[in-house]
């Protein structure tokens, strides 16, 4: 027999206690998955001393989880609606903690990579049924806004403490407690899985050849941005890739469309609304991570900050983003989702062109902090009315492909914002002085101010273009947020 005893949450909707710890399991779970985006960054200089990983290859520690999480995403949420999301995610985060640990006791670069590859599928089998398990978890408009809120602070909370963790456990016990700490948390998260509601289990099957296209299909469009990201936009190996990505992902529309069991039925594309979703979610995914990757170079190269003193410094990034999920909460019993996801957008669009006017005298507590508290709490605002928007009115056997569709823009949109702005920045920042981070070096070991600051300006030059385009994707997707999402497409609107 189910407990019906319930607690008022601040909002004042009542969630039964087994409710508010399944809520809890679901955003652990999130949360371990955002931590894991930021949390290795910090680590990569002592990663790449101890296993003497060299400087080309450095960044496929990040990398390979980007690609395998990005590319299998589509397969793991269509794997959870037809065997059980609540079976689906276990497997994943079963996946993700053994991977945890291999990464934890590698010995080489390529253990290490591999182990993170796996890491990858384990959070692409977990993240779209957490997304999904919440639409089905709370059914009702006002408690799966709250619910959303709570996922999307978690999101927030992942995004800093990765940083922050990743500078103390680095500092304090080794690289190697970077992924350690995820142990014994996805352990928790495992047991506390069994009290998970199953939603009963839809008819169909994997169509083989939906999935091979899919996975490899998707596999390789991520590794496209990344690489090309690295090496340039006519790297032929990037370009190579670019090409197979076309011809399988093609191949993989034809077959949704003569498929009886289609991986991605086309029907979840039909709604405008939804449609508009995942193209803001692919923009707004540039916001985040763009200004995380820009501005720690920034902090770390320009105002010489400490791994630890950025952490730190990105707290209130952390913070904006659960204020702005509580807020936003709130707003969307008064006003449309389209409505929140331009206003969104249009706030962080404006406060990271502010960020893009940085200069080498810039201070954090008037410009820097301000700014990014403000682009954080108009994505917050942007993503969470989007994904409402995104998964509204989807049929119950659609909810796992439909969260996983959503997660895949926003990844997508993650690598390529990365891909863009770094390379950008790299472009400006060569052009008017190359090799800057070799000159700004020599300058500081030398003492000559003069160096330090002809590299330090072009460095700021590079990264200011960059955090403009940034700013110009978040516009973007508030214009296709106000475009395409009708005003009725969920929310409490009065």
């Amino acid at each position: 027999m189910r407990v019906t005893v319930s607690h008022t949450t601040s909002t004042g909707l009542k969630y039964s206690p087994g409710q508010t710890v399944q809520l809890l399991v679901i955003a652990t779970a999130q949360l371990m998955l955002v931590l894991d985006d930021s949390i290795a960054n910090i680590a990569l200089p002592s990663i790449q001393s101890e296993l003497g990983i060299q400087s080309v290859d450095l960044f496929w520690v990040i990398n390979a989880y980007i690609i395998a999480f990005g590319g299998l995403l589509l397969f793991g949420g269509r794997l959870g609606d037809i065997l059980g999301r609540r079976r689906i995610l276990q497997w994943g985060m079963g996946i993700f903690t053994l991977a945890s640990m291999l990464a934890g006791l590698a010995t080489s670069g390529e253990w290490l990579i591999s182990a993170r590859a796996l890491q990858g599928i384990g959070a692409a089998m977990t993240a779209p049924n957490v997304l999904a398990l919440i639409s089905t978890t709370f059914p009702g408009d006002k408690e799966r806004h709250k619910a959303m809120s709570v996922y999307g602070a978690m999101s927030g909370l992942g995004l800093v403490a990765g940083l922050l963790a990743g500078g103390i456990l680095t500092d304090l016990l080794g690289w190697r407690w970077v992924f350690f700490v995820n142990v014994p948390v996805g352990i928790v998260v495992l047991v506390g899985t069994r009290i998970l509601s199953e939603a009963g289990l839809h008819e169909g099957k994997l169509n083989a050849g939906s999935a091979l296209s899919s996975v490899f299909g998707m596999t390789l469009l991520i590794f496209f941005i990344t690489r090309a990201g690295e090496m340039g936009w006519t790297d032929r190996v990037a370009l190579s890739a670019l090409v197979m990505s076309v011809v399988l992902l093609s191949l993989f529309v034809f077959i949704q469309f003569r498929s009886a069991n289609p991986l991605l039925p086309l029907r979840l594309l039909h709604d405008r609304s939804r449609a508009g979703s995942y193209g803001a979610a692919l923009l707004l995914g540039f916001g985040p991570m763009g200004t995380l990757f820009l501005m720690t170079l920034f902090m770390q190269d320009v105002l010489l900050y400490s791994p630890l003193q950025t952490g730190l410094a990105w707290l209130p990034f952390g913070l904006a983003i659960i204020v702005g999920a509580a807020v936003t909460t709130r707003m969307l019993a008064w006003f449309s989702p389209r409505l929140l996801a331009a206003l969104g957008g249009m706030i962080a669009s404006t406060f990271m062109l502010w960020l893009s006017m940085i200069e080498q005298t810039t201070r954090y507590s008037t410009h820097i902090m301000p700014a990014m508290f403000g682009v954080a709490f108009g994505f917050v605002m942007a993503i969470l009315s989007v994904t409402l928007t995104a998964v509204h009115r989807v049929p119950a056997r659609d909810s796992g492909i439909a969260s996983a569709l959503f997660n895949a823009s926003q990844q997508t949109g993650v690598a390529l914002g990365l891909a863009i702005l770094s390379t950008l920045s790299f472009s400006v920042t060569n052009r008017q002085l190359p090799d800057a981070m070799a000159v700004l070096r020599q300058g500081h070991s030398s003492g000559n101010g003069g160096l330090v600051d002809t590299a330090s300006m072009a460095l700021i030059n590079g990264y200011s273009v960059a955090l403009m385009a940034g700013a110009g994707a978040m516009l973007l997707a508030a214009l296709s947020a106000s475009i395409l999402i009708r005003s009725t497409s969920s929310g409490n609107t009065r």
